[in-house]
């Protein structure tokens, strides 16, 4: 191991394990910089900054980064946009449109069940997404509703 060579870390550990047999101690390394006398020398008060031009430095480095910055928003933006899906237009809460999607107007009596569980597969308040519950919501009270009235016309054209 030389002294006196500048080494990454790495470098000085593995010359440690492979100086070292076993019951022999490893020297220590030697590294060429005494970073307590710079420490002391920092706080002893002898080193003066200006304050003008750690301001300036501060102010350079801050632009900088902020231009970085700048430019890493934009592009976390533009990915965004670029994956944004345009989100389809809500389900309609209109009863005649609901009466079509279930197919009310040719609807036999004993279709009646089926045609309930389909739209309610579809369109439950437990199965879309959260912001879409409310509406799900209404849209099944409506369908349940129409669904329950053409029930009672079937049965009253039976009797």
């Amino acid at each position: 191991m030389g002294t006196g060579i500048n080494r990454d870390f790495a470098s000085l550990l593995d010359d440690l394990f492979v100086a070292s047999e076993p019951g022999e101690v490893a020297p220590a390394p030697t590294i060429p910089f005494d970073y307590l006398a710079v420490a002391d020398e920092l706080h002893s008060g002898r080193i003066r900054v200006a304050g003008e031009t750690v301001a300036a430095e501060y102010r350079e480095a801050g632009a900088a980064l902020e231009d970085e910055f700048v430019s890493l928003l934009d592009m976390v933006k533009a990915d965004a946009k670029a994956a944004a899906v345009q989100e389809p237009e809500p389900p309609s809460i209109d009863p005649e449109v609901i009466a079509a999607e279930l197919g009310l107007a040719d609807a036999k009596p004993a279709d009646l069940a089926r045609m309930r569980r389909i739209f309610a597969l579809a369109n439950h308040p437990d199965r879309v997404a959260p912001h879409l519950r409310q509406r799900a919501m209404v849209r099944m009270q409506l369908a349940n509703m129409m669904i329950d009235d053409a029930k009672r016309r079937g049965a009253k054209k039976k009797s």
